[in-house]
C-alpha cells in the first residue's frame, strides 16, 4: 500500500490541514537544532600607525604587507584547478587474462599479443610472446586493441613482479655537451639482463601452452590486416 500523505487534499486546491496545523504536525520544535560553527575572524589587512607632524592627523591607516613596487609586464599563467581525480580505466568485459588481442597502434600495430593482466594505472600488460612474434612484455592502452574470441589458459604464468614501477625508466644525470656525450646519446641503450631473464621465463610458460594447439603458434605469428571488401565492424574476431 502506498504511503498516505500527511496533509491530504479534500478537493483540488484545498488541503485538510491549514499551513500552521501542517507545520505543527511536523513537530520540528522537538528536534535539536545544530548551531552553525562560528566563522574564524579574518586576518587584518590594515593597521593604524602613528605619524609625526602637527598637520598629519597623528595616525594613518596603512596595509599590513606592503605591495611590491614592481610587477611583470605580462600576466603569469595560473594553472586551472581541477577537482577531477585520475582513476584507472575499467577493463572491458571481453578482455580477460589469456585473451589474444590485436594491437592497432604503435610500433607493433597489427601484431597479435596475449593479455596477461591489468596494471594499477589501467594499462594492459601484454606479450607476444617475444619468441613467437617479437613483441616483448609491454604496456598497451585498451583503447588501441581489439579483443578476439581466442583465449589461453594462463593459470600457471606468474606475473606478480610486473607493475607500473617495473617499466619506469631511470633518469640519467646531466652531462656536459661534449662530442662523446652527443655520440652516446644517439646510441640505443642495451636492455638490462634482468628484464631479458623475465622475458625468457614468461615466454617459456606461455610456449608450453601454445604448443598444445598445432595452429596457435602460426596464428600468433600472423599479422592482422584488412583487404578490399573487408569491414571490421562486420567481422567476428
Amino acid at each position: 500500500m502506498a504511503h498516505a500523505p500527511s496533509n491530504p487534499s479534500l478537493i483540488p486546491g484545498v488541503s485538510r490541514l491549514s499551513r500552521s496545523k501542517a507545520y505543527a504536525k511536523k513537530a520540528l520544535f522537538k528536534k535539536a537544532k545544530a548551531a552553525a560553527p562560528a566563522k574564524a575572524a579574518a586576518a587584518a589587512t590594515h593597521k593604524t600607525v602613528e605619524v609625526g607632524g602637527a598637520k598629519n592627523s597623528k595616525t594613518r591607516h596603512v596595509p599590513v604587507s606592503k605591495p611590491s613596487r614592481f610587477y611583470l609586464a605580462d600576466d603569469v599563467p595560473v594553472p586551472k584547478k581541477s577537482r577531477k581525480t585520475a582513476r584507472p580505466a575499467k577493463l572491458r568485459a571481453s578482455i580477460t587474462p589469456g585473451t589474444v588481442l590485436i594491437v592497432l597502434s604503435g610500433k607493433y600495430r597489427g601484431k597479435r599479443v596475449v593479455f596477461l593482466k591489468q596494471l594499477e594505472s589501467g594499462l594492459l600488460l601484454v606479450t607476444g610472446p617475444h619468441k613467437v612474434n617479437g613483441v616483448p612484455i609491454r604496456r598497451v592502452n585498451q583503447a588501441y586493441v581489439i579483443a578476439t574470441s581466442t583465449k589461453l589458459d594462463l593459470s600457471g604464468v606468474n606475473t606478480e613482479k610486473f607493475t607500473d614501477a617495473y617499466f619506469k625508466r631511470e633518469k640519467d644525470g646531466k652531462k656536459a655537451a661534449t662530442e662523446e656525450a652527443l655520440f652516446e646519446a644517439g646510441q640505443k641503450k642495451a636492455t638490462p639482463a634482468a628484464r631479458l631473464q623475465d622475458q625468457r621465463e614468461v615466454d617459456k610458460a606461455i610456449l608450453a601452452i601454445v604448443k598444445k594447439d598445432r595452429v596457435m603458434k602460426s596464428y600468433l605469428n600472423s599479422t592482422f590486416a584488412l583487404s578490399r571488401g573487408q569491414f571490421p565492424h562486420l567481422m567476428k574476431f
